[in-house]
């Protein structure tokens, strides 16, 4: 549908012309006519779908000529997106002077924040953190709007915002629309939309593709304590001229970006703790290529803008399905290819990193990590070409009259050359580390080619009330594996024995010892048999018996065919 179809007025559409839009976005063709109409809305989307100009639009038209104080009020989670969004609004407003967005939010000067509402802002988009401090020294007044937006609603509150949003809503007239536009709908929003929206329209929007076909996606396993030098490794080998890295906590942002920078790497980190000023400058240094790699978490991230990014590391796997995807889509950008790298540790990163694959639906494909000796021969190739370029250029004529001092000291032209060559390409390769590839070590297969198993025992079972489906889900939970990794699980009345792959029984009895399952602490070991008479018969969860045990071998199979006949 293009923008021409969609009643907009005159002022709008040629905006949106100079901006080089043409065809609307779903959501922006789905949600336009329902915030015009007035309509509560709850719009599930994910980033790059073109939320803000299906809030942002209808918005700007919403505001009266000659009506003075704020109208819409706008809340973000972070000041990049609260700058982004108020940039977009400006750019579609530009032909409708009447119509003044301003931007609030932390780590930038109060006063010229409180100048700019006086001059009369009609449009406030902000941060909730930010918002309440204009609220409290009464240098925002909320009771004249029509239209609230809450942005990114599932990170606002994965923030701490939820009491801010509450408490900010309470200065705000309650005939009015409220609009929520949310990548997750978990139970925190609908609890919000229940409070405080009255039957609003729900507009979900898939992403047509899960993730960028012209990004290549691997993933290296090292092993534990050692990601900080996989990713040197990945980075001396690649040199890219832009990286992104994510980590999930600010605490590993500022550990990772010491480690990088005391090895002679131009890294400098962002996150939520820092200032305004020191996030601008981070962001001006990494747009203009003073500082190559950008160590950043998911939220401090949302608003960068940059469009050649060569490589995205994952450092740590992300903690939602959804990050991945927002991650991998910093490169590969304005119709170019990119690649995105994911260093795990450990079984549970392993399955952990398949759900991811399965999610997204595609290939992770193994990476091997490139060795010292591979690195340091590329590196040579590249000190060769140098050297090569210098004596074509006669760039180096001057110093030949050095020579005739090393000649005195009866060195010939080779044992020179090869000291300088020596020399230059220690300086390349001083800071490759030597890491031990991890070689998936899979135990045995049966004479069918399939995986062997092994059994599971949990030291609680049915006098603790356990169930099926309580031990599957913890199963799931601790070890990251899917469900049907798993078979059949008997619950007995003191244990509890479950069939998983052997290949996994480590990471499995590691993940599970010491966890509860129905508030009852478990040990976890292989099962081994037990000895003792079993005073349950039960059907196991996955259509096998646990049997009593009366006697010998013989009597126990009579026991057991006489229950099966009846």
């Amino acid at each position: 549908m293009l923008f021409t179809e969609l009643n907009l007025p005159d002022e709008i559409l040629k905006a949106v012309a100079d901006m080089g839009f043409t065809e609307a976005t779903q959501i922006q063709q789905k949600a336009i006519p329902i915030m015009l109409e007035g309509k509560d809305l709850v719009g599930r989307s994910n980033t790059g779908t073109g939320k803000t100009a299906a809030f942002g639009i209808p918005a700007i038209m919403k505001v009266e000529q000659g009506k003075k104080g704020v109208q819409v009020l706008i809340l973000c989670p972070t000041r990049e997106l609260a700058m982004q969004a108020c940039d977009e609004m400006k750019k579609f407003a530009a032909y409708m002077p009447w119509v003044k967005p301003c931007a609030v939010y932390g780590g930038a000067s109060m006063e010229r924040q409180i100048s700019e509402l006086k001059r009369g802002a009609n449009i406030v988009v902000g941060t909730p953190g930010r918002i309440m401090d204009h609220i409290g020294r009464n240098t925002l007044r909320l009771d004249r709007i029509g239209t609230v937006v809450l942005d990114e609603a599932d990170e606002m509150l994965n923030m701490g915002f939820r009491e801010d949003i509450e408490e900010i809503l309470k200065y705000v007239p309650e005939e009015r629309q409220t609009v929520l536009f949310s990548a997750t709908m978990p139970p925190p929003i609908m609890a919000i939309t229940q409070e405080y929206q009255k039957d609003p329209v729900l507009i979900r929007i898939e992403s047509k593709a899960r993730t960028v076909d012209s990004i290549e996606q691997k993933y290296f396993e090292v092993p534990m304590g050692r990601k900080t030098d996989a990713l040197r490794m990945l980075l001396i080998a690649y040199e890219p001229e832009l990286a992104m890295v994510f980590c999930n906590t600010k605490k590993m942002v500022d550990e990772l970006t010491e480690a990088l920078v005391s090895k002679g790497f131009k890294a400098a980190g962002l996150h939520g703790d820092m200032k305004q000023a020191s996030r601008t400058q981070v962001l001006d240094a990494f747009k203009s290529g003073r500082i190559n790699i950008l160590i950043a978490t998911d939220v401090a991230a949302r608003g960068i803008d940059v469009d050649d990014v060569d490589i995205v590391f994952n450092y740590d796997l992300p903690q939602d399905n959804e990050y991945y995807i927002h991650r991998i889509g910093r490169t590969g950008r304005a119709g170019k290819s990119g690649t995105a790298f994911t260093i795990i540790s450990g079984r549970r990163q392993f399955f952990e990193l398949k759900n991811i694959a399965a999610f997204i639906k595609t290939d992770i494909v193994r990476g091997e990590l490139p060795t010292r000796e591979e690195i340091s021969a590329r590196k040579a190739e590249h000190v060769f070409l140098k050297v090569i370029s210098a004596v074509e250029s006669g760039k180096y004529e001057n110093v030949k009259p050095y020579l005739n001092e090393l000649y005195k000291k009866g060195l010939s032209l080779e044992d020179i050359a090869a000291a300088l060559l020596g020399m230059r390409l220690s300086k390349e390769v001083k800071n490759i580390p030597d890491i031990e590839p991890v070689t998936r070590r899979e135990k045995g297969q049966d004479r069918q080619g399939r995986s062997r198993t092994a059994k599971l025992e949990l030291s609680a079972g049915r006098a603790d009330r356990l169930a099926p489906n309580f031990v599957l889900g913890a199963l799931v939970e601790a070890t990251g594996m899917p469900g049907k990794s798993f078979g059949k699980i008997d619950i007995y009345d003191r244990f509890t024995t479950v069939e998983i792959p052997e290949a996994d029984s480590d990471h499995i009895i590691e993940s599970m010892t010491g966890i509860r399952i129905n508030g009852q602490k478990v040990t976890a070991k292989l099962y081994e048999g037990r000895k003792e008479r079993f005073s349950d018969d039960r059907r196991g969860s996955r259509g096998g018996y646990s049997y009593k045990r009366t006697g010998g071998r013989n009597s126990s199979r009579r026991g057991y065919e006489n229950r099966r006949k009846g």
